[in-house]
C-alpha cells in the first residue's frame, strides 16, 4: 500500500476510535468545549510511556492513571482534603498527571536523540534579519500614527494585537530558532499577569515593581519547565508542555488563592511616578475616547524593544548555536555546542518575552482570568505564530494582527459582520491551507519569493558579486 493511502487509512481508523471513545466518555465526563477535549492529556501520558509503539503498555498505564485519578476524586470528597472557598482544591489531578509524565520521560529520555529519533525533513528557513534600525523606526512611526488616528475600537484591537505580538515573538525563539515545540507560552504569560494582579490587590504594589516581579516569575517558571523537559523533544516535548499548561491553568489560575477562581482578578491602571500611562490617560487621540493612545505607545515601545532583542539574538553567536541545535542535536554537540545550556538560554529568553506579554495583556485589559490564558487560547497562539511565520520577527507581527480580538478579527466582525466564532473557523481552515501551500508561514514565504526574484534577476548576467544575496535555505545553512 502506498504511504499516502496508509497514512489516510490510519487517520480514519484513529478518528473512528476516538469518536467511539467520545461517545462512551460522554456519560462519564462533563460535556463542554474544554473538559472533554482535555481528557487527551492523561491519554497522551499513557501512550508516551509506550513510546507510541505498544498497545499493551499504553493500556496498562492508562488504567493506572485512571485508577489514581479516581482515588484522587474520592479523596477530594473527604473533609481533610484541601479546599478553595469551600470546594475541593482544583487541578490536583492535572498536576499529578504532569508530574507522572515528567518523571517517566526524564527516566526514559536521553540527553541527545538516538538514531531512531532523528527525522530528516526540511525545516523553515531562519533568515538573518537586516536593517534593524530602519525597520524599528518605520514600525514606531506607523504604530504611533495608527494609535492616534484610529477610532477607539480599532485602537483597542491594535493594542491587543501588539500585546499578542509579544507572545508570538516568544514562539519565534523557542520554536522557530531552537525547534522546541512548547505549548505553555500563554500559561507563562498568565502567570506573569496574575503576579501583577495579586501584588496590587494583596500588597498594593504597582508599576514597575509588580511588572518586574511578574516577568521574573514567568522566566523562572519557564526555566524550570525547560529543565523538566530537557531530555525530550518533538511530540514528547509538546505533550509535556501541554500537560504543564493544563496543570498551571487548572491548579494555578483556577485557584482563587493564587489565581482568580471562577472570576477575574483586577490589574491596576498603569501609572509611573504618578503619571497615568493607562487606558484612561488624558490624551485620547483624535476621537477623544478610551483607551488612550498613551497605553498603546507603551505597548508599542515594548514590542519594538522585544522584536529588536529577538532579531539581535538571531544574529548573535547564541542564535547560531540555537540553529545548530535545531538542525541536529548530535551534530551540534559533536562540534562543541553545549546543547543543554543553549536550550536553557532559549527557554529563559522566550519565557521572559512571554512574561512581558502577560504584563501587557493585564494592563491593556484591566484584569486577568483563567479563561484568557487557558490551553485552548494557547493552541490558538501556536497557530497564529505558525501562520505568520514562526521563524521571523515579521511573522510574529502578522501573527499578532490575526490573534483573537486583534485587528484582523475586529475588521471581520465590525466591517463584515463575521463573529469571533466564525473567525476561529476561518483561521482553522487557513492554517490547514497554510500547512499545504505555505509551510514557512506568510512572512517566510514572502521572504523566499523575494530571494527567488533576486536570484532570477542575477542569473541572466554575470556571476553575482561575492557577498550577494543567497537563497533562504543556503543563507540559513551557512550560519547554522
Amino acid at each position: 500500500m502506498p504511504a499516502g493511502e496508509l497514512s489516510l487509512a490510519n487517520t480514519v481508523l484513529s478518528a473512528v476510535i476516538a469518536g467511539g471513545m467520545g461517545v462512551l466518555a460522554a456519560s462519564l465526563a462533563q460535556l463542554d468545549a474544554t473538559t472533554l477535549p482535555l481528557q487527551v492529556v492523561p491519554a497522551l501520558g499513557a501512550v508516551l510511556f509506550a513510546r507510541f509503539t505498544s498497545f499493551g503498555i499504553t493500556t496498562l498505564v492508562g488504567l493506572a492513571i485512571g485508577v489514581v485519578q479516581s482515588l484522587l476524586y474520592y479523596a477530594s470528597t473527604q473533609s481533610w482534603f484541601p479546599t478553595d472557598k469551600g470546594a475541593a482544591l482544583p487541578g490536583i489531578s492535572s498536576l499529578l498527571t504532569f508530574i507522572i509524565i515528567v518523571i517517566a520521560l526524564y527516566v526514559r529520555g536521553s540527553s541527545l536523540p538516538t538514531r531512531g529519533e532523528l527525522i530528516e525533513q526540511r525545516l523553515p528557513a531562519v533568515p538573518r534579519p537586516e536593517r534593524l534600525g530602519s525597520s524599528a523606526a518605520l514600525a514606531a512611526v506607523v504604530g504611533v500614527v495608527a494609535l492616534i488616528v484610529l477610532p477607539y475600537d480599532y485602537r483597542n484591537a491594535l493594542i491587543i494585537s501588539l500585546a499578542a505580538m509579544t507572545i508570538c515573538l516568544s514562539y519565534v525563539v523557542i520554536t522557530g530558532f531552537i525547534g522546541q515545540v512548547s505549548l505553555m507560552q500563554i500559561a507563562l504569560a498568565g502567570s506573569s499577569g496574575f503576579v501583577v494582579s495579586h501584588l496590587f490587590k494583596d500588597f498594593d504594589v504597582g508599576f514597575p515593581l509588580a511588572a518586574i516581579a511578574g516577568v521574573a516569575a514567568a522566566t523562572v517558571l519557564g526555566f524550570v519547565a525547560g529543565a523538566s523537559a530537557l531530555r525530550v523533544r518533538g511530540v514528547s516535548l509538546a505533550v509535556v508542555t501541554l500537560a504543564a499548561a493544563v496543570a498551571i491553568e487548572q491548579f494555578g489560575f483556577a485557584n482563587s488563592t493564587w489565581g482568580a477562581g471562577a472570576t477575574g482578578s483586577p490589574v491596576p491602571e498603569l501609572k509611573f511616578i504618578g503619571i497615568d500611562l493607562g487606558t484612561r490617560a488624558s490624551f485620547r487621540g483624535l476621537d477623544g475616547d478610551v483607551p488612550s493612545p498613551i497605553l498603546g505607545f507603551v505597548v508599542l515601545a515594548a514590542v519594538i524593544v522585544l522584536g529588536f532583542l529577538v532579531a539581535k539574538t538571531r544574529r548573535s553567536g547564541l542564535g547560531r548555536r540555537m540553529l545548530a541545535v535545531r538542525s541536529n542535536e548530535r551534530a551540534a554537540a559533536a562540534t562543541g555546542v553545549n546543547v543543554r545550556n543553549t536550550k536553557f538560554a532559549a527557554y529563559a529568553i522566550s519565557s521572559f518575552i512571554a512574561g512581558v506579554g502577560g504584563v501587557l495583556y493585564g494592563y491593556s485589559l484591566g484584569s486577568v482570568s483563567a479563561e484568557r490564558f487557558g490551553i485552548l487560547i494557547a493552541l490558538g497562539f501556536v497557530a497564529f505564530a505558525y501562520v505568520g511565520g514562526i521563524t521571523m520577527v515579521s511573522g510574529a507581527v502578522f501573527g499578532g494582527l490575526i490573534a483573537t480580538s486583534g485587528v484582523i478579527p475586529h475588521i471581520f466582525e465590525a466591517e463584515l459582520g463575521i463573529s469571533g466564532t466564525w473567525t476561529l473557523l476561518v483561521a482553522g481552515v487557513t492554517l490547514i491551507l497554510n500547512l499545504i501551500l505555505f509551510p514557512d508561514g506568510v512572512a517566510g514565504s514572502r521572504y523566499q519569493k523575494k530571494q527567488q526574484k533576486l536570484a532570477a534577476a542575477a542569473r541572466p548576467g554575470d556571476t553575482p558579486a561575492p557577498g550577494g544575496q543567497q537563497s533562504a535555505m543556503a543563507g540559513t545553512a551557512s550560519e547554522s
